[in-house]
């Protein structure tokens, strides 16, 4: 789908990976509707934005919720008519060692990781029955590569995988569903995740898979790896078990190590 002239939604567009996109899709003719819970941060962003072909607009929601989403594409439809692209971007980083059962903190990992894109990408199809449209959901490797430390968060992002290969099956040939697989990533993720996250091997800029995801939207592609070495590492894997194993065992020293420096075991 050409990126030019669309309209397009952006979640999560104040910082890390959701900026970068935010400053590489306003180099387009387009009108983009940047959304985020965190204010503030989200006018910076779009203030930035001012001198540059694209015409964007900044609204403040909550997408832990369904109403949260709703406000999203009202908002969205009333300003600009149609949404051609919706990318699902926001979400939670959590890095820890699971205690005592805590379904008000599984729930909350899930309503935004999880359920609020999925239940977007519903959306999408029933706003453009017969018109092309693109959906894009943040993802992540570890849908694919589990690390210890990121059980439930690996989790969201695996049911994702899993939704996006078998709704595809689903949608009319007008629609294209990405979903987005980075690796570790350099913005505040690690510090939003927990307190002196370990960061696992090897990473990759914001601005790095701000330009995958824009090649995705224009290639209409299912999957976006934005790292090769990721791509590759995981389809040796796939033959060889064993070198996930290694992997995990590697990552495992540096979540025990965590696990100590905060005086758990």
């Amino acid at each position: 789908m050409k990126i030019a002239h669309s309209n397009i939604v952006l979640t999560g567009a104040a910082s890390g990976i959701g900026r970068a996109l935010l400053d590489a899709l306003a180099d387009y003719p387009a009108q983009i509707m940047a959304v985020d819970v965190n204010a503030e941060a989200l006018q910076v962003a779009v203030d930035a934005q001012a001198d540059k072909p694209a015409t964007v607009s900044a609204l403040t929601a909550n997408l832990m919720q369904q109403t949260g989403v709703d406000e999203v594409i009202q908002a969205a439809r009333t300003q600009m008519g149609t949404i051609d692209i919706f990318i699902a971007n926001a979400g939670f980083a959590y890095y820890e060692k699971l205690g005592a059962a805590d379904w008000e903190h599984i729930e909350r990992v899930f309503q935004l990781n999880t359920f609020s894109p999925i239940y977007a990408a519903q959306r999408m199809r029933e706003l453009n029955p017969d018109r092309p449209y693109h959906m894009v959901i943040q993802a992540s490797a570890m849908a694919k590569f589990s690390l210890p430390g990121y059980a439930l968060y690996g989790a969201t992002k695996s049911a994702l995988d899993r939704f996006a290969e078998v709704y595809r099956y689903e949608l009319p040939a007008t629609a294209c569903l990405t979903l987005v697989y980075p690796i570790a990533t350099r913005t505040n993720f690690f510090r939003e995740a927990s307190d002196n996250t370990p960061i696992p091997w090897p990473t990759q800029t914001p601005q790095t898979v701000a330009k995958a995801i824009i090649h995705g939207i224009e290639g209409d592609k299912d999957s976006v790896f934005p790292s090769l070495l990721f791509r590759v590492t995981w389809a040796f894997a796939k033959a060889f078990p064993g070198l996930q194993t290694i992997y995990q065992r590697m990552e495992n020293a540096k979540f025990q190590q965590w696990l100590k420096s905060r005086g758990n075991s």
